[in-house]
């Protein structure tokens, strides 16, 4: 296997780790619950048939990507999804489908200016 080590001009570190926690379906499904209501890692445990480790790894790459919080109560550990977070994700979303809508527009001028319509060719300057 070849593995091409290359810095990506304008990365953000922060979002490549809120990206790289979203792209799990499990780590979305945990966000989503911890957006309705503060929840134990061992009661979001209960919903996925995986370990209850596993479900603390992923608790904690969502936690290192800024997308939960979790704090102690007793000897439980109760997780909360933090709002900003899925604010920016929808931000930076956004800005991407600004670039690709602009990219296409220059691309959709680079085409009319190849092939001029039929009311152009006729010498009509609308």
């Amino acid at each position: 296997m070849v593995t091409y080590n290359r810095m990506v001009v304008g990365s953000d570190p922060q979002a490549d780790r809120l990206f790289h926690a979203l792209a799990d379906a499990t780590r979305r499904d945990i966000v989503r619950h911890a957006l309705g209501a503060e929840h134990s890692v061992s009661s979001l445990a209960r919903r996925y048939p995986v370990s209850f480790a596993a479900v603390q790894k992923h608790v904690a790459v969502l936690e290192g990507a800024g997308l939960v919080t979790k704090r102690r109560h007793g000897r439980e550990q109760l997780v909360t999804a933090d709002v900003h977070a899925i604010r920016r994700a929808a931000r930076l979303l956004d800005e991407l489908e600004q670039l690709w809508r602009d990219r296409i527009g220059r691309i959709e001028d680079l085409l009319a200016a190849d092939h001029p319509t039929e009311t152009q060719r006729a010498g009509d300057p609308r």
